[in-house]
């Protein structure tokens, strides 16, 4: 698998089911709004980048069913929707809908497919330079003077490699292709630098111990799945250069939302003096939201929580109970790191300060 949204050979749109990985792979295929709604809804798509692309063809089919403003403005309405926290749907939606809402309606279906093609191309080149810019940061803490938690230290206890943490899954089938946080350590990794990943298994859906962990041992990353609750630790014991992390949503103070559990690993990065970056697009910045506190959190539902799926001894895969009956759970799907825990974004445009000047600058940068 190269992209992780195709068409094939009869232009159907296709992609590949999160929710079956690592134990199978099951594509899906996207012919209506409802396909492309549901796959984002029920996260069989998911990454801020690939919901974004996802809901631009979505847009595309809904004008191909039907070309009129009524049918524009519902689709827009229902896909934004699907995923409020990401800011990359929203984005995408109205790029999209920039492109076709002066056109006639018998050219607004066409017109958007090929908008949502753009924007496929522009995530992968975009996703390839975050790799670049990130892979600088990354070999410079390698060059790092050793202090009593220091590079030497890490380094040692992994044979020389750069220890990397990262939580959640920033990999290519979170994008169109390359990924965001993990684009830097595959930049890496094909140079042969000696790269060692800390994947957090990401409760409740488990995205780092069946998504991020199937990715880096399909690349020949080396990599330690660990519980959520074990980078504190690792830290303080030295074990840990760098946390590395993708986004949903960077707020216009710089603010960061990412999945649940990021600000607690940007806690542990501060008091041990770990460098804590952040690799988003420059679409993820929302000069719109004030700060983190104005980013709507996705809640997400109990069963998640209540219930954990895999795959037993035999073969089959099963879903179990693992709260008791009558419990009450919250499931917050997101939360806010604040600016100042963040040592820096890695965009396609370069690094930057978690700030409101920093991301003045790199909104105002060149995106070549």
């Amino acid at each position: 698998m190269s992209r992780t949204l195709w068409t094939d050979e009869a232009g159907v749109l296709r992609t590949v089911d999160q929710t079956v990985l690592p134990f199978e792979r099951r594509e899906l295929a996207l012919r209506t709004l409802d396909d492309c709604d549901r796959a984002i809804r029920e996260m069989q798509v998911r990454g801020a980048p690939l919901i974004g692309a996802v809901g631009a063809y979505g847009l595309a089919l809904a004008l191909r069913a039907d070309p009129s403003d009524a049918s524009l403005a519902h689709a827009c309405e229902r896909l934004a929707g699907a995923r409020p926290t990401a800011v990359n749907l929203r984005w995408a939606l109205g790029r999209v809908r920039g492109r076709v809402a002066a056109a006639p309606p018998a050219r607004r279906a066409s017109l958007a497919w090929d908008e949502a093609g753009r924007i496929c191309d522009e995530d992968v080149a975009c996703n390839a330079r975050i790799g670049e810019h990130g892979a600088g940061l990354l070999r410079a803490l390698a060059g790092r003077r050793p202090g009593p938690r220091g590079i030497a230290r890490a380094a040692a206890a992994a044979g020389g490699a750069l220890n990397l943490l990262t939580h959640c899954n920033a990999g290519r089938i979170a994008t169109v292709d390359h990924g965001t946080a993990l684009a830097p350590i595959y930049r890496l990794h094909a140079e042969g630098v000696p790269v060692h990943v800390w994947v957090d298994e990401t409760r409740p859906r488990n995205q780092g111990a069946a998504l991020t962990a199937w990715e880096l041992a399909e690349r020949g990353v080396a990599h330690t799945v660990i519980a959520d609750n074990a980078g504190g630790l690792l830290m303080m014991q030295g074990r840990v250069d760098a946390v590395i992390v993708g986004c949903d949503r960077v707020a216009a103070n710089g603010d960061v939302a990412n999945k649940v559990g990021t600000y607690l690993k940007a806690l542990a990065a501060r008091d041990n003096g770990v460098p804590f970056y952040v690799a988003c697009p420059v679409s993820t910045i929302d000069p719109e939201t004030p700060d983190g506190a104005s980013i709507p959190i996705e809640e997400r539902a109990a069963r998640e929580v209540t219930h954990m799926a895999g795959m037993l001894d035999d073969g089959s895969r099963a879903s179990v109970r693992i709260v008791p009956e009558g419990s009450a759970v919250a499931n917050p799907a997101f939360d806010i790191t604040p600016a100042r825990l963040v040592t820096a974004l890695v965009t396609e445009r370069g690094v930057c300060d978690a700030s409101a000047a920093g991301l003045r600058a790199v909104l105002a940068a060149s995106p070549a």
